[in-house]
C-alpha cells in the first residue's frame, strides 16, 4: 500500500484527478487479499492522452517497450514506481469514469497512509465489467462484507450500459446471481 500512497500523491501533485481501483480497493471494501500491482483510474478525457502519458512517463519507468503507444491505443499506461511496483494507470474519459472519480473517497490504509479509492459500488462495477475469475471472487467478498450498505441499484444502473456496450449481457446475469446468493 505504501507504493499506492506515494504514487497517488505524485499523481495528485502533478494535477491529475485519480483514484485507486483494483486489489488495493478490495482491501478496503471486500475480502483483503495480496496484490502485486496498483491500479488507478486517472481522468484524461479524449484527445490529450499523449500529453498526459508523456508527463507520467517523466516520473515513472515504463514496464513495456512502446509504453506510450500501448497506452494511447489500450488506454492503460503500464509503468512502475521507484520500488519496482507495477502500476496500471487506466486513462479515464467516459462519463462513468468521471463518476468513479467523483464518488471516490479517502481511506486510511493500514500502516500506509491515506488513499483515495473508488466506492464499493464502483469497485463491483469495474470488477464485473472485467469479468475474470479473481474479479468474481472479489465481487463476492464486497457483497458479503458490505451487506446492505452496498447500493445494488446503483451498481446495476452503472453496469448495464457498460455491459451493453461490451455486448456481454451474461455479466449482469452473473452479478444478479451473486446478489441473490447473498441476499440480506
Amino acid at each position: 500500500c505504501k507504493s499506492a500512497v506515494e504514487t497517488q500523491q505524485q499523481l495528485l501533485e502533478l494535477g491529475f484527478r485519480t483514484c485507486v481501483i483494483g486489489g488495493i480497493a478490495v482491501q478496503r471494501w471486500g475480502e483483503p487479499r495480496v496484490t502485486k500491482d496498483v491500479d488507478f483510474t486517472l481522468l484524461c478525457g479524449f484527445g490529450n492522452e499523449r500529453q498526459i502519458v508523456s508527463e507520467i512517463l517523466r516520473h515513472f519507468d515504463p514496464r513495456i517497450k512502446d509504453a506510450e503507444e500501448f497506452a494511447i491505443h489500450a488506454r492503460v499506461l503500464l509503468v512502475e514506481d521507484s520500488r519496482g511496483t507495477p502500476l496500471d494507470i487506466s486513462l479515464g474519459a467516459l462519463p462513468y469514469e468521471e463518476n468513479v472519480i467523483a464518488r471516490a473517497t479517502p481511506w486510511l490504509a493500514p500502516e500506509s497512509g491515506s488513499l483515495i479509492t473508488c466506492s464499493a459500488e464502483d469497485l463491483v462495477v469495474l470488477k464485473a465489467f472485467a469479468n475474470r475469475t479473481q474479479d468474481v471472487r472479489d465481487i463476492e467478498g464486497v457483497i458479503i462484507r458490505q451487506g446492505t450498505r452496498l447500493n445494488r441499484s446503483l451498481v446495476l444502473k452503472e453496469l448495464t450500459p457498460l455491459v451493453e456496450l461490451k455486448e456481454e449481457p451474461e455479466i449482469l446475469d452473473q452479478l444478479q446471481a451473486l446478489f441473490e446468493n447473498h441476499n440480506d
